[in-house]
């Protein structure tokens, strides 16, 4: 059997009934856009791990589609991700022995240093949504005060909030899936188990939300009138307020880093910050803010080494 009929057969049998649809989407492109392209016409059985390397070496030095440059490590090990689990399934279904995948070298993951904003370009940005009449910004203002991933915060409904106590339930993630005309909202499962959390809200924020609440004609947070805004259409609004303001333009994802950032310079514990964020532990909030957590203890002892002078 060539190895692009059983990528079908995996994908509809294996995978499929697995996985989350967004899940099923990422692998069938990787499948069908990278592995079908290059590896699909050989044979399951003349996969050889040589064979494999290069292929991966390959997608390293010039796997970009677009530029013809390297694909990132992360993009990679996407890839191998994906090659190793449809080659395991094809030797424990008995048409392949001795899976070659399984031994490919994998390149070294650097985690990224994180972007936020300055504490004057947050003000910046709060000041522009308060003052502002469009209530699908408070988003914006959530975000930067409960570190929300994008698609939390537009799966976010009304049900969520118990203004009583408090608090926000984060249950589910949106995201949007196909193009043009065809475009819809998926709501799905948090993207980890771990992600389902109980936030406490800063009691500041409480009475913003009960008025957005008493205005809103929509189940869902944000929104444009009646209905639930899309993830790209979101970002973009974004993207528009920081140009208005003449901020350098940073992703949405810099406001769970904002967050994540002020939460550490006020003196919030890692294991906390953690668990607010949804984070698998506390070791991988240590990994990703290790040089914010470093400014501030450097902060700290300057502020200390003026009590000596």
């Amino acid at each position: 059997m060539k190895y692009d009929e059983w990528l079908g057969i995996w994908l509809q049998d294996y995978v499929r009934p697995a996985v989350k649809t967004r899940t099923y989407d990422r692998y069938s492109f990787i499948a069908f856009r990278r592995l079908c392209a290059a590896l699909g016409g050989a044979e399951l059985g003349a996969m050889t791990a040589l064979k494999l390397q290069r292929f991966i070496t390959g997608l390293s030095e010039n796997g970009n589609m677009k530029t013809g440059e390297g694909l990132s490590a992360n993009s990679v090990n996407c890839v191998i991700s994906v090659l190793q689990a449809s080659l395991r399934t094809a030797e424990e279904t008995g048409l392949v022995s001795g899976v070659a995948a399984i031994r490919l070298k994998r390149p070294k993951l650097s985690e990224k240093r994180v972007e936020c904003f300055s504490v004057a370009e947050q003000k910046k940005i709060e000041r522009a949504v308060l003052s502002g009449k469009k209530d699908k910004l408070y988003g914006i203002l959530l975000c930067l005060y409960s570190g929300l991933r994008i698609g939390e915060l537009l799966a976010l409904t009304w049900r969520d909030i118990d203004l009583v106590k408090g608090v926000m339930s984060v249950s589910k993630s949106c995201y949007d899936y196909g193009g043009g005309q065809g475009r819809t909202r998926i709501i799905d499962s948090p993207k980890t188990a771990c992600s389902r959390r109980v936030i406490p809200l800063p009691k500041q924020i409480l009475p913003l939300l009960k008025a957005w609440k008493k205005r809103s004609s929509c189940e869902y947070l944000v929104a444009d009138g009646t209905k639930p805004v899309f993830v790209r259409s979101y970002q973009r609004t974004f993207e528009l307020l920081l140009k208005k303001l003449e901020i350098p333009h940073k992703g949405f994802h810099s406001l769970r880093h904002t967050f994540a950032t002020r939460a550490l310079e006020c003196g919030m514990d890692v294991k906390t910050l953690s668990e607010i964020l949804g984070h698998k532990n506390p070791t991988v909030t240590l990994n990703r803010y290790a040089h914010s957590l470093m400014e501030h203890k450097a902060d700290m002892m300057n502020r200390l080494g003026k009590l000596l002078q």
